[in-house]
């Protein structure tokens, strides 16, 4: 029998505020255990919870950069459930009035072409604690510093039909949010991770197989690896005869495996009603009209400009707006030199990505200015440097030594263009190696590339390697 694989996917994005979602709590990461839990975090009788502005403003962005409906009227609610580290007993979430309603994604396919895949909604929340196991001597213990820390969570119609399609539209998303500078999408510190909702039915049938949960898929690799695996044992269950079982389960990525942590809820379990400690929330129109203006440049536009503008192909524009920090830096590389967008990138993937990756770091945290890089392009293109003399530039950059004009400067490397400089280096070559010369006069043209290096050699690569060459050619011919 031939399947098709059918996934949705719950995406958690922890919003970058500066407190929580409902107290003056900080969210900063890694600090020590329980030291950034107050009494409206830990649920103590009588205290109430105060929703967050920025929270509310950061997700109406999403919502407007996803075509989404905005909500003139939502409700949070108390999602009821108890585990240890939710204190209160309850989790306040958003359910039958979210703030975000609708809209979509669209997602390149590895085939070529586009897929749109659809948004159901996305609502605020809060996070829950963690549970430590380590240290404890056989016991757990109850980190509660993410307690209230708030989050948004899109969740997605079960528009995907595989793995890929799944990665590429939680990389979409990854990358969005960033744009939009509603959250670092840190997965190492979790602030952005999903849960996977996939089934199989057989192809060309309507009716939707009976789903697992993947829960918390912290990386994009783990997402598609888990899902292609669960996949397989589904389909090995059905034909089997078997039955796939409602469930949750918990992804290994050491084993490479999905594994049974608990019955699936359905949503009314947990008895959801309106969060009396909290008002509705309600937006005019004029908040929306602000916000929209204070969106950036997102990444489907920035793509469309960087093909359009820059003359990049889909694929080199596809990588460089993956990252916004790259994109911006190609942009004030392009713009401040006088070489074509292509050598800015070329530089970028080349000398700069080399440097960053030996030392692991992010563009970010690059040692060379964009400006500095710019320079050292434009020094190239009016002939002041050789193609090795400007990597040689570019080390010194990444080593602080300077700006570009101040290396070149001091280093003394600028290019020797002068044709009777040239010539007098090249006669002295000729001259203490007739035997070579001799071999190219019979016919050789090899020994040319001989000549152009001991010629290079001699005057420490300054000299234009086109210019030597030519000099080198016709000065052979003439003995």
């Amino acid at each position: 029998m031939e399947w098709e694989v059918v996934v949705g996917l719950e995406i958690h994005v922890q919003l970058s505020t500066e407190s929580k979602i409902f107290s003056g709590s900080s969210v900063r990461y890694g600090a020590p255990a329980n030291t950034q839990a107050n009494l409206v975090d830990l649920g103590y009788p009588g205290v109430l919870p105060v929703l967050n502005q920025q929270a509310v403003h950061m997700a109406i962005k999403f919502g407007l950069a996803t075509q989404s409906e905005i909500s003139a009227r939502s409700v949070f609610a108390r999602k009821n459930y108890f585990y240890p580290d939710l204190p209160k007993g309850y989790q306040i979430s958003q359910y039958e009035l979210p703030i975000v309603r609708g809209g979509h994604i669209n997602i390149s396919l590895d085939g070529g072409g586009n897929k749109t895949i659809r948004i159901t909604r996305a609502h605020l929340e809060e996070d829950a604690g963690k549970s430590l196991h380590d240290d404890f001597h056989g016991l757990s213990g109850i980190d509660l510093n993410r307690a209230g820390t708030p989050l948004l969570e899109i969740v997605s119609e079960p528009d995907m039909r595989s793995a890929l399609e799944a990665g590429s539209y939680m990389r979409k998303i990854h990358t969005l949010v960033r744009y939009l500078g509603i959250s670092d999408g840190n997965m190492q510190e979790g602030s952005f991770r999903c849960d996977a909702n996939v089934s199989v039915r057989p192809k060309n049938e309507d009716k939707l197989g009976v789903r697992t949960e993947l829960k918390n898929l912290n990386s994009f690799r783990f997402v598609e690896k888990a899902i292609d695996f669960e996949v397989e044992r589904q389909i090995s269950v059905l034909e089997d005869n078997g039955q796939v079982v409602q469930e949750t389960r918990l992804y290994d990525s050491e084993k490479n495996e999905t594994r049974p942590m608990r019955g699936k809820e359905e949503a009314n379990d947990y008895r959801y009603f309106p969060d009396p400690d909290l008002l509705p929330v309600v937006i005019d129109k004029n908040l929306i009209d602000q916000l929209r203006r204070e969106l950036p440049e997102l990444p489907d536009d920035k793509w469309e400009r960087f093909v359009a503008e820059y003359k990049l192909s889909p694929s080199e524009a596809s990588v460089l707006i993956s990252n916004q920090a790259s994109a911006d830096y190609f942009e004030i590389v392009a713009k401040a030199s006088s070489g074509s967008a292509k050598t800015a990138l070329n530089w970028m993937t080349g000398s700069l990505a080399a440097a960053l990756n030996r030392e692991d770091l992010v563009i970010e945290k690059s040692k060379v200015d964009p400006i500095d890089l710019a320079t050292l392009i434009n020094r190239t293109e009016d002939g002041t440097l050789s193609s090795k003399l400007a990597k040689t530039v570019f080390e010194a950059l990444w080593e602080g030594e300077g700006t570009t004009d101040e290396i070149i400067q001091t280093r003394q490397l600028q290019q020797i263009t002068d044709s009777n400089a040239i010539e007098d280096l090249v006669e002295k070559v000729i001259g203490a190696h007739p035997e070579q010369a001799e071999q190219f006069r019979s016919g050789k043209n090899k020994v040319l590339g001989f000549f152009v290096g001991q010629v290079m050699k001699a005057c420490e690569g300054k000299a234009n390697p086109e210019q030597v060459n030519s000099i080198v050619r016709s000065m052979l011919k003439a003995q």
